[in-house]
């Protein structure tokens, strides 16, 4: 590659990085359609298109991820897609969370729980110490199927650091699913 071509590809990416417009989740910029600004949305801590479903090791309390505890039953999911914003709005759309093995036989690829709940685990200030801070959902209705939308809004210890996401039942302080991944392929 020469030199030109390398400068060039340098000044093209840090002009479009350093442009004032940026575009929101609609695609219009932030001026809006006539320049004029727009009302600004909080900014997100946190956003994610996957979780993980309680299984293998993180099943019941051996290794309690933060001090919640797994189910004693794996789940798996199908899909789910949340965000957090620092005014404390958590959006979160899960699909197909469901027993992927069960004592009871029926319920494998079923939810049993008619809630879902999420909490919000992360270190905040205490004086000069840390300490963990749950903030928990009230409860969203869930289908047998293992879909629910949870929009809720609470209320963020400050500062807020490193926060996790849990969804879980209401009649148990086990999680279900939890801010994370699994490939389905084998590692080599």
């Amino acid at each position: 590659m020469n030199r030109t071509l390398v400068f060039a590809f340098a000044l093209a990416s840090f002009v479009s990085w350093a442009a004032p417009a940026f575009s929101d989740e609609s695609g219009e910029d932030s001026q809006g359609k006539e320049g004029q600004e727009r009302d600004h949305r909080p900014p997100k801590i946190l956003a994610f298109q996957t979780m993980y479903g309680v299984d293998g090791p993180f099943l019941g309390t051996a290794n309690a991820i933060r001090g919640v505890e797994g189910d004693e039953s794996p789940w798996g999911i199908a899909s789910a897609q949340g965000s957090l914003d620092t005014a404390g709005h958590l959006r979160i759309r899960v699909e197909g969370l469901v027993f992927t093995d069960n004592p009871d036989p029926a319920l494998i690829g079923k939810n049993d729980a008619d809630f879902f709940f999420c909490i919000v685990r992360a270190p905040t200030e205490n004086g000069n110490s840390v300490e963990i801070k749950n903030v928990v959902t009230q409860g969203f209705p869930a289908t047998q199927t293992g879909d629910s939308t949870i929009d809720a809004h609470i209320e963020l210890p400050n500062p807020c650091v490193a926060p996790i996401v849990f969804v879980l039942p209401g009649d148990e302080d086990k999680w279900f699913a939890v801010m994370g991944f699994e490939s389905e392929e084998e590692a080599d």
